[in-house]
């Protein structure tokens, strides 16, 4: 009885030894599987971030500041379209949603643009002469006042208003004029700078202040003007 007893026992102990082994197999391959798997998933992410990668490198080097550019203005024409929809001003829904601080910001910014390209043609550069000068003008309200009760209705003249001649300037305003006009020519004297003379040039000028227009000119349109000039030398010009 006792042998018997013995052997049981022993039989088991060994099955529950081959149990525990045989979890011991089994979590391994689990483990085995599941790092078997994140290798996979690991070299399929990978696999697309190379792909991605490649497109990124492919595209143009401003290609973000586009796409954000892009996104923006899609969102804005929905966000007027939405105020349109509502019947609002979208220029106002926008002021709106600015702080103080923003409008301040922009406004700094806006002052420290220098808006002077350089010379562009002439019809800019005079654009911007008078700009600057009607910047300077400081308004006299009595003699507008005055001149408003003087010139009665005729002050807001119309279409049938014959006021043309009858204004006559003051002395304060002849004189303002006259310095501003003497202040030009002395700034244009001072960053004018004398070129060198050359005694074999074609004389096509009447002054000095005609030459550098005329330099000015061959400087800008001389390449659409260069044929007719060579067809009025050789007589051939029709």
């Amino acid at each position: 009885m006792a042998s018997c007893s013995e052997e049981s026992s022993v039989v088991a102990e060994e099955e529950q030894t081959e149990s525990v082994a045989s979890q011991k197999r089994e979590s391994r391959l689990r483990k085995f599987r599941e790092l078997h798997f994140k290798r996979n998933e690991a070299r399929k992410l990978n696999h697309q971030e190379v792909v991605e990668e490649d497109k990124r490198l492919k595209l143009p080097s401003n290609w973000d500041a586009k796409k954000a550019r892009l996104e923006w203005e899609l969102a804005e024409d929905q966000k007027k379209k939405e105020c349109a929809a509502r019947g609002e001003d979208y220029n106002r829904v926008k002021l709106l949603d600015i702080t103080a601080d923003d409008a301040e910001r922009w406004e700094r910014k806006k002052k420290k643009k220098n808006p002077d390209t350089g010379f562009a043609g002439y019809a800019e550069a005079q654009l911007r002469q008078y700009q600057r000068l009607t910047k300077q003008i400081r308004p006299d309200l009595e003699s507008y006042q005055k001149q408003r009760e003087e010139s009665g209705e005729d002050f807001y003249p119309t279409s049938n208003s014959l006021i043309h001649g009858t204004h006559v300037p003051t002395k304060e305003g002849i004189d303002r004029m006259v310095d501003d006009v003497e202040k030009q020519i002395e700034k244009r004297s001072k960053y004018s700078r004398r070129r060198a003379y050359n005694d074999d040039a074609d004389i096509d000028y009447i002054n000095e202040r005609n030459a550098k227009f005329n330099k000015k000119a061959e400087r800008f349109y001389g390449k659409y003007t260069a044929e007719i000039k060579q067809n009025l030398e050789r007589g051939t010009a029709v």
